[in-house]
């Protein structure tokens, strides 16, 4: 009796753990599904944004309801005029937006002040890591009214294992607007920033350049693997169930 209700049980729990795992792992393959679709959305979004012609940047009074949504990589252009000797420089050990951008470096941020007197942030572009010192590359410096073309971009969000930010050195490891402004005490109004496309600074540093998305795209390998893990798990129990029940008959 006792060895009876051992081995029902034995198949019980094995039932169980074969259907909550393969449900896992179906899991799994859908949400996969679902970031397949949500890149390809992302990518024909940005690719679309960008090949508009730049339009005048959105003014001041409308800044507060914009939204990444629906502005983000939104292409503009609008005269400013950088505040000299500001910057701030924002680790990158490269970029999927910008497959001109090879190794590591950094990005360099520098206000600018609007014709209203709106102070925003401007990514003028990269530099490699032995230009770090404004000094290696004073020709780029901005002087006077500049006509800026291009993207407008919202802040960086801070990973579990973003290091913390080098302030003293002036080192930043997201492109944290507001984390750059407070530093400097900038008083950068706009909740968005501006990755630069133009126009190239005398030297060529920093480097300003146009996005061209290239983004890793392997969600529906993953899928693949998920759902083959689910079909493998699957096989296996029926293997196995098949023979336990060849051993009881």
């Amino acid at each position: 009796m006792n060895a009876a209700r051992a081995k029902r049980g034995g198949v019980l729990e094995a039932t169980i753990f074969a259907i909550v795992g393969v449900a896992i792992l179906i899991g799994f393959g859908v949400w996969q599904l679902d970031r397949l679709a949500w890149k390809e959305n992302l990518v024909a979004t940005v690719n679309e944004r960008i090949a508009q012609p730049a339009q005048p940047l959105p003014p001041r009074e409308s800044w507060s309801r914009l939204l990444p949504a629906g502005s983000e990589y939104a292409r503009v252009t609008f005269p400013a005029e950088f505040l000299e000797g500001q910057e701030a420089l924002a680790y990158t050990s490269g970029s999927s937006l910008r497959p001109d951008v090879k190794g590591q470096g950094y990005w360099v941020f520098s206000p600018a002040r609007l014709a209203g007197g709106s102070v925003i942030l401007v990514n003028r572009g990269f530099v490699p890591s032995d230009k770090k010192d404004a000094a290696t590359r004073a020709d780029g410096a901005p002087h006077g009214s500049v006509d800026i073309v291009g993207y407008m971009r919202w802040p960086e969000a801070r990973g579990l294992f973003t290091p913390a930010d080098d302030v003293k050195g002036n080192v930043f490891f997201a492109r944290d607007i507001k984390a750059m402004s407070d530093a400097h005490r900038w008083g950068v109004a706009a909740p968005f920033y501006i990755d630069m496309e133009g126009p190239v600074p005398p030297g060529g540093l920093p480097k300003p350049g146009k996005i061209d998305v290239q983004l890793p795209n392997s969600h529906f390998q993953y899928a693949l693997t998920w759902f083959g893990l689910a079909l493998g798990l699957a096989g296996v129990y029926i293997v196995w169930l098949a023979g336990r029940l060849r051993r009881r008959a």
